[in-house]
Parts: C-alpha cells; sequence; structure tokens
C-alpha cells in the first residue's frame, strides 16, 4: 500500500512539473525577416478624418511590435505594409418609423500591400474592412469618435497581422 501511495504521488509530481506552458513573442516560422517598416498610409476617402492615417499607421506598428520580435525600421526592412484609407463612411443601418436613423455605422476600409523582400510569395495586396455601430440620435464626436476608431484600427490591425504573419 505504502508502494502505491508513493508512485502515484511520483506520477502526480511528474505531470505537474513537466507540463507548462511557455508563451514567446517569436515571429512566424514560415516568414523568415528581421525587421519591418510601416510605410505612411494615405487617407485617400472622400469623407477626410484628420489624424486618422497617423493612428493607423502606430497602430500597426505597435502590433507588430507587441506580438513579434521584428524590429522596426524607417527604411529597407524585410517586411514593408504600405497602403491607403480608401474608405471613411458613416451610414444609417436601420431607420425607425419616422424615417429616421435608429442606427447608424462608421465603416473605414484600408488597401494594404505588403511585401516580404526575402520571399515574394508572401506578397499581398487586399482591401480589409470593419466597422462600428452607435446610436441614431448620437453624434460622432469626442470619447464617442475616439471609442470607434480604436475598436476598428484594433481589429483592422489584427486582421491585416493575420493576413499577413499569422501562418504558424
Amino acid at each position: 500500500m505504502k508502494n502505491i501511495k508513493l508512485i502515484l504521488l511520483t506520477i502526480t509530481f511528474a505531470l505537474f512539473t513537466n507540463c507548462k506552458i511557455q508563451y514567446s513573442f517569436t515571429p512566424p516560422t514560415s516568414i523568415i525577416a528581421e525587421t519591418y517598416q510601416v510605410n505612411k498610409f494615405e487617407n485617400t476617402s472622400l469623407l477626410f478624418e484628420p489624424g486618422l492615417d497617423r493612428d493607423f499607421k502606430l497602430a500597426l506598428e505597435d502590433l507588430i511590435q507587441n506580438q513579434t520580435n521584428y524590429r522596426l525600421e524607417p527604411s529597407g526592412a524585410d517586411l514593408i505594409y504600405e497602403g491607403e484609407i480608401t474608405d471613411y463612411r458613416i451610414a444609417p443601418t436601420t431607420a425607425t418609423a419616422e424615417n429616421t436613423a435608429a442606427q447608424n455605422r462608421l465603416t473605414i476600409t484600408v488597401k494594404v500591400r505588403f511585401y516580404n523582400t526575402n520571399n515574394e510569395e508572401d506578397d499581398l495586396e487586399q482591401s480589409f474592412s470593419f466597422f462600428y455601430d452607435f446610436p441614431g440620435s448620437a453624434q460622432l464626436v469626442g470619447a464617442q469618435k475616439e471609442t470607434a476608431h480604436e475598436e476598428i484600427l484594433d481589429r483592422l490591425t489584427q486582421d491585416i497581422f493575420n493576413a499577413t504573419l499569422a501562418r504558424w
């Protein structure tokens, strides 16, 4: 009986000490690179939003910096992101009985060109779009506008990251 307890205790100890979850920030295995750059994304949408191009660029740089060990370079990098903000639109999504907007939607679309100078097969040109819904009676200003931009940019940059780098 004593031997069985000792064996069970040994097995339990071995299981708990050998089952470790390790997290690390490493680049995807199929992308061979050390550096990245994010060029300015011109805002070519009909409805111009000042500062959106800068905010998008910084959000994309920060996401890549936080989720990989690539180094940010101003030029001559292995991975290059560039493109345009092609659409910034507010449109009603639902109407009330009085034919007024019950809910509005802000949609931002970004066209991205991604180049891997080490492997042209990884190159990508694609548009990404995401939206934020808000009440039709509200104006998209101040803190609500900042929240909308933050949520949309978080989703856009994550989608871009997944399409270009998440190839494990």
